[in-house]
């Protein structure tokens, strides 16, 4: 089973200090979290895209490509591509380069993104935005597979034998996650694809996170990819860490309280008693995280959101030493005691897909 980080970039005033990070302070913040999770033994980094403040990822390839430069074996994603309002000729080889580059320690997810005002800053419009996420990541998948696609769509110029560059590394495109915390018609295209679902868990009570991952793996058997256990689920979540309890709740609050997503609303206690958010000690971030399968089944990647509301990095890294020594090691092995033989206990990686699972193998000519 995987386990990361994912983080969303939030530039925050610390509400203990006043301190307000600048934007380069929080980019070098998001590069040390990588390079720390790799040192703690932690599979995968994975950003979010924004194009709007308080966030600072709006290039993603561009900051893991910097991440990979310095890491050997963590995974690099994405918690939001914005299949939307990125071109799918610019997503297939944007993200292909950065597969060359790191040595394919890529894969990437998809999603709609939280801001309705970046739909017009890139001329798309929000009233169109399942169908939009549909036909481009359908173009997309043609992009990573023909060695030539001559194309035609409602929401882009036609294409007219298209050629990417470079292709996918071995001819192999990444593995696809389709994140979605509310919409039925993306996990529906999740398992059409036979891609993974990934639901960010963070804000919903385990009842409607239990309805979209069953949704999600009805349909995946119903396509023909396997049994419905068998497809590939991936959960988010947040923790904080204290040596008790009642340490880690009163180190948190202030942040909690201030966040710019869910502060200002419930208190950290009925956050906590309803949503996934975990605030205590090691055995119980334990035993709170495989409890998530007891909701949607035997799931193969876990990430964590552990630097948002303006958490101080010394904290944050902290954290994640706590996450990868004390936690994640404990989490591996009861989930996969609990597992049963046939279900898959990693997502697929490029080494396997590309040695194992069916794909196109593109040309090309001299």
């Amino acid at each position: 089973m995987q386990f990361g980080i994912f983080s969303i970039g939030d530039v925050t005033r610390d509400p203990v200090n006043g301190t307000i990070p600048s934007e380069g302070q929080r980019i070098e913040a998001m590069t040390r979290i990588a390079l720390k999770a790799e040192e703690v033994g932690l599979d995968v980094f994975a950003t979010g895209e924004h194009h709007n403040p308080p966030f600072v990822p709006s290039s993603p390839t561009t900051h893991l490509a910097f991440i990979a430069a310095q890491t050997q074996n963590l995974l690099l994603s994405t918690a939001t591509t914005l299949i939307t309002t990125n071109d799918p000729v610019k997503i297939a080889e944007d993200y292909a380069f950065l597969q060359h580059l790191s040595g394919g320690r890529v894969d990437l997810m998809f999603g709609r993104g939280n801001t309705g005002p970046v739909y017009p800053w890139f001329g798309k419009d929000i009233r169109e935005a399942i169908p939009l996420a549909v036909e481009n990541y359908h173009l997309l998948r043609r992009l990573w597979r023909e060695p030539s696609v001559t194309w035609q769509g409602k929401y882009r110029t036609p294409l007219e034998g298209f050629v990417t560059t470079p292709a996918p590394l071995d001819d192999t495109p990444p593995f696809v996650w389709h994140g979605s915390i509310r919409s039925p018609q993306i996990a529906e295209q999740a398992a059409y694809y036979g891609d993974g679902f990934f639901h960010n868990n963070i804000f919903w009570p385990p009842e409607h996170t239990e309805k979209m991952v069953s949704m999600y793996r009805r349909r995946y058997e119903a396509y023909g990819h396997g049994q419905a256990d068998q497809a590939i689920v991936g959960l988010g979540g947040q923790v904080f860490i204290g040596d008790t309890e009642q340490g880690a709740k009163d180190f948190f609050r202030p942040y909690f309280d201030n966040a710019p997503v869910y502060g200002h609303g419930p208190s950290l206690e009925e956050f906590t008693a309803q949503t996934p958010l975990t605030v205590g000690t090691v055995e119980q971030v334990i035993e709170r995280t495989l409890g998530f399968a007891d909701v949607v089944g035997d799931y193969q990647r876990q990430l964590f959101l552990i630097d948002h509301a303006g958490l101080p990095l010394e904290v944050v890294l902290d954290q994640i030493e706590r996450l990868g020594t004390q936690v994640v090691p404990e989490l591996r092995r009861r989930f996969e005691q609990r597992r049963p033989d046939h279900v898959p206990s990693d997502p697929p990686v490029h080494a396997t897909l590309r040695d194992y699972a069916p794909h196109w193998k593109v040309e090309h000519s001299a």
